[in-house]
C-alpha cells in the first residue's frame, strides 16, 4: 500500500485534493481524562484557581480544531462549517469524557481536526488542575465515526 503523503521519490508532500468532489464531511472524536477525586470535585464545583475549567476546555477544543493545519504538517487548512463539543462528567471514574464533532463541505475529511480538538481540550483540563493532581491520565483519544468522502462512513 502506497502512502498518500509521500511522492514518487518517497519525499513528504501534502495530498492534492483538487480533483476530489466536495461532499459534506463530519467526524466525531472522543477522549477521557481520569483524575483524583479532589481534582474532579474542584472542577465540578468550579473551585479551581484558574477559572471555569470545562468552559475553557471547550473553547480550547474549538481552537484546536481550527488550528489543526498549523500543528499537523500534512493537514490542509479547512473552511469548517461547524464545531461542537460535549463534556460528560464521569463521576465513578472520576474524570471527564470530551467529544468533539467537526463538520464541513469540502474535498478532504475532518478526522484530524476532531482528534486534535479532543487532544487540546483534554490537555487544557490537565493544565488547569495540575496543581491539584499531576497524576491525571489522558486516554482513549479515538475517532468514533466519520461520514462523507470517497472512503465512505466509519463507525467504531
Amino acid at each position: 500500500m502506497k502512502l498518500t503523503h509521500l511522492d514518487e521519490n518517497d519525499r513528504p508532500k501534502m495530498v492534492d485534493v483538487s480533483e476530489k468532489n466536495q461532499t459534506t464531511r463530519v467526524a466525531v472524536a472522543s477522549g477521557i481524562i481520569e483524575m483524583s477525586q479532589d481534582a474532579y470535585d474542584a472542577i465540578v464545583t468550579q473551585k479551581t484557581k484558574k477559572g471555569p475549567v470545562i468552559q475553557t476546555a471547550v473553547i480550547a477544543a474549538i481552537m484546536g480544531v481550527k488550528k489543526t493545519s498549523e500543528l499537523i504538517p500534512m493537514c490542509h487548512p479547512l473552511n469548517l462549517s461547524g464545531i461542537n463539543c460535549d463534556v460528560e462528567e464521569l463521576g465513578n471514574l472520576p474524570g471527564f469524557k470530551l467529544t468533539v464533532t467537526a463538520k464541513l463541505t469540502g474535498q478532504t475529511g475532518v478526522e484530524m481536526e476532531a482528534l486534535t480538538g479532543v487532544s487540546i481540550g483534554l490537555l487544557t483540563i490537565y493544565d488547569m488542575v495540575k496543581a491539584i493532581d499531576k497524576a491525571m491520565v489522558i486516554r482513549n483519544i479515538q475517532l468514533e465515526k466519520k461520514s462523507g468522502g470517497k472512503s465512505g462512513d466509519f463507525k467504531r
